[in-house]
């Protein structure tokens, strides 16, 4: 190779010694798996994540997009990931769907529970966004957290899904004032609210905010409990042709601009679909400073 500049990957260097060094092992180790040299990978080049786990996932897609590029030859796929890159299947449970009407006070105490880890409340979580939300449901990939509001009784009246942040939004990344690659390092510790529901038969004057106040004050421990890393920013995105966004004003987020009628995964502008309003709520003072750093 002789090409002395870094090539990119999404935005990040990826210098030519580390292309060699990939080629070599490959050229060493034709039985190798694709799971095999990404752990690999992880272990040369201390890849890990906060938590101290191998970033395999992280290291997976580094050498998927060398491979599409043409740069390096993968060995054929084996399996499936071990580490849950695939949907699973979503197993319906029975929903309660009297109607609740009334004030807040009239719900009586209300407990928020984050769901990831309990099976029974997740399988509530994931049927009420299956069957209600505009959007539908699969089975969250990546970081993520599920939360559920319930009544003392568990009925669920309100639910939350948190997932990985937009690779590029214009509108937030001027907000924030990021360089490209300021995000390409600061894009884990933003997370996108990607499913918000309040069930069609709660009606509550005043329960999204109330409900989001809740969240917003356990989001950033129960991430780094979780992924041993913290949050600063919270983004979604809202379908003005369906909603008015009053929920997330009211809650206190801010709208930023538009989005340009790109998916929130979407790297190289491929698929186009609504254009929503960008809200933002951030989770720290000095966010953007931490964000740029």
């Amino acid at each position: 190779m002789t090409d002395k500049a870094p090539r990119l990957i999404d935005g990040t260097p990826c210098p030519p010694r580390q292309l060699e060094e990939v080629r070599t092992w490959l050229g060493q180790n034709p039985g190798w798996s694709r799971y095999r040299l990404s752990r690999e990978l992880c272990a040369r080049w201390n890849w890990t994540r906060p938590n101290g786990q191998m970033a395999d996932m992280a290291a997976r897609h580094f050498l998927l997009k060398l491979h599409q590029r043409g740069w390096i030859e993968l060995p054929a796929c084996r399996r499936r990931s071990p580490n849950r890159m695939h949907h699973r299947q979503l197993v319906r449970v029975p929903l309660d769907r009297s109607p609740v009407h009334g004030g807040l006070s009239s719900l009586g105490t209300l407990d928020l529970h984050e769901v990831s880890a309990d099976p029974v409340r997740r399988g509530v979580f994931e049927t009420l966004l299956a069957e209600e939300h505009y959007l539908g449901y699969r089975s969250a990939v990546g970081e993520n957290l599920k939360y559920l509001l319930c009544q003392q009784d568990g009925r669920p009246v309100a639910a939350w899904l948190f997932g990985a942040a937009a690779w590029r939004c214009e509108a937030r990344d001027r907000w924030i004032g990021w360089s490209e690659a300021d995000r390409a390092r600061g894009l884990s510790r933003v997370t996108n609210n990607t499913r918000f529901l309040i069930p069609s038969w709660v009606q509550v004057p005043g329960l999204a905010s109330w409900g989001w106040s809740r969240v917003s004050r356990r989001l950033v421990a129960d991430w780094k409990a979780k992924y041993g890393h913290g949050i600063e920013v919270v983004e979604t995105f809202v379908d003005r042709s369906r909603f008015e966004g009053t929920c997330y004003a009211a809650s206190h987020w801010t709208e930023v601009g538009l989005t340009q009628g790109r998916s929130r995964g979407d790297r190289y502008g491929t698929m186009e679909v609504p254009v929503k309003a960008v809200y933002v709520y951030p989770l720290h003072r000095g966010f953007r400073e931490r964000l740029r750093a």
